[in-house]
């Protein structure tokens, strides 16, 4: 100290006293009933650690509850079935009362660096209460079969042969019902245990907590947690726009092109794409205004995109092509289109087939003529999000033989994705990428290890703060989905992947991707890689 002469003598020895202290530990936990941007009640979690004998709180986490697109319905701890009306409601209060009566008592004296073993308890924790509720399910669906059997019991009378007519009747009948087999049944939803929400909380405001004590950005800090290894070199993902939206929820009688999502060049620089996509929506709206296309009002979607109201898919895409070509755009080198079609929302069961349009529906083979005439007239897209639902086995098959190498297949709803404790599916033939989101009931090692086990990765941003950018960069995906340039959310998260950017560049450890387009990037023949959507 006398050599290095402090201006603030106490100062300097409060900082090399603090070394020596005690780790920080988690003293409790503290859930909260919030509000998100949504007007949905979400649960708020706050960390408190002991900090040289002095508890504080450090951080706290924010997460909605189970719209996360895993299912319509849930099933309540006694067993019985709640619309999704209620589903919300029993999710919050549940996760409150895991994080007061359980979790927050199992965490205290956790040291808040320990991410792995503060998820493995958290995993550990849900997988108990999953199996209970299992089990609980099981017994009174047993019970349940026992007293219809018994109460339906058949009279004692002798059975009447039928006559020969009605059995070739029948005959007919069961002949037109292998005919309806042809389309393939939804497959039931998975369920959704209440109260998952509190583990994947619990886990983003402890990796927020550690990263705050140790003084370094969440992106850093999910770093180590991935590579223990100092990293010489990172690498950001490529942020894809949301630029158009002309789905179920426009004005238009077009349903099919539910996101039409901006794919740069894995060269280019994020504040170069965002800017390039604030061009492109600029000049969307001023051919808009114009009397060419005749489009519906113009509204912006929750996820921030453009929403326009059209009578056919050519005319959103000839859009897309005059406003990059008004603006020199290089649409089909350094520039591609991926379309997310959201096709298992337009399967009408009614008809046994998908309503693309208004009053226009498309069986599951003629739909695929229809992609590959698309694909064939704009080769800019380079991606099919969700062009089936996942029960057409067939048509994705067939469809991936048709566009071949041209187009890269990607499941999202699609994709069987499951919560951890359940069996997982195979994927449609043809899947060449998944997309990824962080559910409520994930924790980040969870989020990690699904990443790693892909080569290549995207993820897709839903609801929720800027952390979501960090956990993006953390886990070295190569592609992040954050939806359109409108909203101070959106913005925020496209802010914060700015703000990485420039911090890497300063420090001079911003690696440089190859220069490739989306399918060179994505091979066919390569299994299938995850997109992680936020």
């Amino acid at each position: 100290m006398f050599w290095q002469k402090p201006d603030d003598i106490y100062g300097y020895l409060a900082n090399y006293f603090s070394r020596l202290s005690y780790i920080p530990v988690i003293s409790k936990i503290i859930g909260k009933e919030v509000f998100d941007r949504r007007g949905l009640t979400a649960v708020q979690t706050q960390v408190y650690c002991i900090i040289r004998n002095e508890e504080k709180v450090v951080c706290s986490a924010v997460m909605s509850g189970p719209s996360d697109g895993l299912e319509a319905d849930g099933v309540a701890e006694s067993g019985e079935a709640f619309s999704n009306s209620n589903q919300q409601r029993l999710s919050i209060t549940t996760a409150l009362k895991w994080i007061r009566e359980h979790l927050s008592p199992m965490l205290q004296g956790f040291n808040p660096t320990d991410q792995t073993n503060v998820d493995k308890l958290l995993s550990d924790f849900f997988m108990a209460r999953y199996l209970e509720h299992k089990d609980s399910l099981n017994i009174e669906k047993e019970d349940g079969l026992r007293i219809e059997s018994v109460s339906e019991a058949p009279p004692q009378a002798t059975p009447t042969p039928a006559p020969t007519k009605d059995k070739k009747g029948s005959d007919k009948g069961k002949k037109g019902n292998s005919t309806e087999k042809l389309l393939p049944p939804a497959e039931a939803p998975v369920p959704h245990l209440p109260g998952a929400m509190a583990v994947g909380v619990i886990s983003l405001a402890v990796a927020k907590t550690a990263a705050r004590l140790l003084g370094e950005p969440l992106y850093r800090h999910i770093t180590s947690v991935r590579v223990p290894q100092a990293q010489s070199e990172m690498h950001l993902p490529v942020p894809m726009i949301t630029i158009l939206s002309c789905g179920k929820n426009s004005a238009g009688k077009l349903n099919l092109l539910e996101e039409v999502i901006l794919m740069p060049s894995s060269s280019q620089r994020v504040r170069e794409v965002i800017g390039m996509g604030f061009e492109l929506q600029c000049e969307m709206r001023r051919v808009l205004n114009g009397s060419a296309y005749k489009a519906g009002p113009i509204g912006v979607t929750e996820e921030g995109a453009l929403q326009v109201g059209f009578e056919r898919p050519e005319q959103a895409l000839d859009l897309v092509t005059e406003v990059c070509a008004n603006l020199a755009l290089p649409l089909g080198s350094d520039l591609h289109l991926a379309i997310n079609c959201a096709a298992d929302g337009l399967m009408d069961y009614s008809h046994g087939k998908y309503e693309v349009m208004s009053g226009c529906h498309k069986s599951p083979d003629e739909l695929v003529d229809m992609y590959g005439g698309l694909i064939n007239k704009y080769p800019a897209i380079t991606s099919l999000i969700d062009p089936f639902r996942k029960e057409d086995v067939d048509q994705w098959e067939r469809l991936a033989s048709v566009i071949g190498q041209s187009c890269c297949l990607i499941a999202d709803a699609a994709s069987n994705l499951c919560p951890r404790w359940s069996e997982v599916k195979p994927l449609p033939p043809g899947v060449t990428r998944v997309i990824i989101r962080h559910h409520s009931d994930m924790t980040i090692s969870d989020l990690i290890q699904s990443i790693a086990e892909q080569k290549e990765t995207m993820l897709a941003a839903g609801s929720g703060d800027v952390s979501i950018v960090d956990l993006a960069v953390g886990s070295g995906v190569s592609f992040l989905k954050l939806g359109g340039l409108r909203g101070g959310e959106r913005m925020d998260k496209y802010n914060r992947l700015l703000a990485i950017e420039e911090e890497l560049e300063q420090e001079g450890i911003l690696g440089a991707r190859e220069k490739n387009s989306l399918c060179q990037i994505f091979p066919k023949h390569l299994t299938p890689e995850a997109t992680v959507t936020l």
